[in-house]
Formats: structure tokens, C-alpha cells, sequence
């Protein structure tokens, strides 16, 4: 089976490797600085356990995302492509998914926010079209990329029903690699949930410039958290998602608890002095709320920080 995996960041790069303990054919699409690194270092993986594993360059084939057009070889050749760059990379990456992929191949986004799979979708067609998520934490440093909690990744078909075809084969990979694949035939809730996590997590850490873990040492941060979940649970309710099984505060506390030591990726971008996802996160409970008539004053709130902590003269 040949798999894409188009962006190489922190949980890209905890896929890639996992992935590379199979027979699969693998293809890392990058750019930039991470592009050389795979190309001349190879991938390195710190494991939950403390484990380092180096992966070598001659286990994928690589690809310059920047570079034009997709290499002949490349073209309609996938059987699977995973999704795993940043939101605002959705466009490009979703167009190369398109080029890359082959007769009966699926492709899956496991990005952070809401709207990309609906983005794949468009240029693909539902029918070949996975939404995902993942609870795996990781992020990345200059010894190489830190996976730093073991979670699940939840895929399925945007409409619904059983896994089928390369659906079912990239399930199987995805479990040989000890990823913990979980079918899921209601996966758009499931996206929804993830959102209410990276909406609870993602700009309170990265404001406080802490590890996941001091939300729950802090009574004030945790407050923070649970506020902003609670505020996105009741857009979610407004616009036909059924929450009624859903504990918010139990479900933040055991996500915490399992990836404390981890920095998420919106801090870690602050940190880099790159652009966050925050539009995806806060900015799309915002634009939900006010179309469904939900006010949402704690994620405007941390939307205009972030925001601003980004457009400060520090930050560039």
C-alpha cells in the first residue's frame, strides 16, 4: 500500500514513523528547513517510553510541497494520503492530495479546526473522503520530534457507514503501527469533540506559555479551560450535535492527564514564531456562534489574544 502523509510536523512525523514499521510505501511531503532534515537526516522519534528511534531517509520517498508540479511517478499513485499539516495549508495540501491520489484511494484529514475534510471532499468527492482525529500528543524540537502521550486516531467516512476498500486496508496499517485506529461512523461528532478539546487546551497554554499538564495544577487556568469548552459545547448543541453522553470536565481532565508533559501545537507555533491555528480553533466556534445566535465571549477573548500575541513586535 502507498501512503502519503502530507505534512511532516509533530504528529506527522509520529505517524511517519509508526507507518515505517510496516511494508507500506511512503511518501513524506514537506517543505523548507523539514524537507532537508528528512531528506539528509532521516526522522527522528523520541518515544513515550524515552526510546529514540531514527528512521532513515531511504525508508520514504520525499516531496517538496513548494515545488511545482507532483513528479510523474507520484501523479494518481496514492492508495491512501493522510492530512497532517496546518490549517492554513489546507488549500495546497488538499490540492496535492487530489493529484496524488489514485483510482480507489482515500484520503483523510486529522487536522485541527473544522472544515477541512468538507475542503477535501470538494476536490475529491465524499466517497473517497476520511475526516479524522487523533489524541496521540507530540511536538517537535531540535533533537527531533517528541511523542510524548500515546492516544487513538478516530477516522471514517463523512457520511457514515462501515469501512471499505483502502478505507479498510489503511485501518489495518494504521493499527500494525500501533496507532490505535478506532472506526468511527459518526466521525463528524467526533471532530467536534476534538475541537472542544484543542478550544479547552490550545490558546490557554499558549497564552500562559505552559505545558498541558499546569492546567489542572492551576484552579484559574482550569477555569479558563472549561469555560471556553463549555461556551463551544453549547455552539456545538445549536448547531445539531448531540452531546448528552459527553462529560466536558471529565473528558478535558483524562486528555490533560495523558499528554501533561506535552506543548501543544498552538504554543509551540508562538514559540517558533509562526502562525497558529487559532482562526480554525476559536475563531470558528466565534463564526458558528453568531450564525447559530450563540455568544461566545471567552473564545473572542482568547482568539484577539493569541491574535495579538502573534502581531506583536516580540512575536516577529
Amino acid at each position: 500500500m502507498r501512503i502519503a502523509i502530507l505534512g511532516v510536523g509533530s504528529i506527522g512525523s509520529v505517524i511517519l514513523g509508526c507507518l515505517a514499521d510496516t511494508d507500506a510505501e511512503l511518501i513524506a511531503v514537506s517543505r523548507g528547513k523539514r524537507l532537508e532534515e528528512l531528506s539528509d537526516e532521516g526522522l527522528v522519534i523520541h518515544s513515550p517510553e524515552g526510546v529514540i528511534e531514527v528512521i532513515p531517509p531511504e525508508r520514504y520517498h520525499v516531496m517538496d510541497s513548494e515545488s511545482g508540479p507532483i513528479p510523474g511517478p507520484l501523479r494518481n499513485s496514492c492508495d491512501a494520503i493522510i492530512i497532517a499539516g496546518k490549517s492554513t495549508s489546507t488549500p495546497i495540501l488538499s490540492q496535492i492530495a487530489e493529484e496524488m491520489l489514485g483510482e480507489g484511494g482515500v484520503a483523510m484529514s486529522i487536522q485541527n479546526g473544522m472544515g477541512h475534510a468538507e475542503a477535501l471532499a470538494s476536490r475529491i468527492g465524499k466517497q473517497s473522503t476520511l475526516g479524522g482525529t487523533t489524541t496521540h500528543g507530540a511536538w517537535r524540537g531540535e533533537t527531533g520530534s517528541h511523542w510524548v502521550g500515546r492516544g487513538s486516531i478516530r477516522l471514517g467516512y463523512l457520511d457514515g457507514g462501515p469501512a471499505s476498500g483502502n478505507a479498510e486496508k489503511l485501518l489495518h496499517y494504521l493499527a500494525d503501527s500501533s496507532l490505535n485506529p478506532e472506526w468511527d461512523s459518526n466521525i463528524r461528532k467526533s471532530i467536534w469533540i476534538k475541537l472542544l478539546i484543542n478550544v479547552a487546551i490550545n490558546p490557554v497554554c499558549s497564552i500562559a506559555g505552559v505545558r498541558n499538564g499546569a492546567l489542572m495544577e492551576s484552579p484559574y487556568l482550569w477555569e479558563q479551560s472549561l469555560s471556553a469548552m463549555s461556551e463551544a459545547a453549547s455552539v456545538a448543541r445549536a448547531c445539531g450535535t448531540d452531546l448528552t453522553d459527553l462529560d466536558l470536565e471529565g473528558l478535558l481532565s483524562e486528555v490533560v492527564k495523558s499528554t501533561a508533559e506535552n506543548r501543544c501545537s498552538m504554543l509551540q507555533d508562538l514559540m517558533a514564531g509562526r502562525r497558529t491555528e487559532v482562526e480554525s480553533i476559536c475563531g470558528a466556534i466565534v463564526s458558528m456562534g453568531e450564525s447559530a445566535g450563540i455568544p461566545t465571549p471567552r473564545n473572542s477573548m482568547l482568539l484577539a489574544l493569541v491574535k495579538g500575541i502573534e502581531s506583536s513586535s516580540e512575536f516577529q
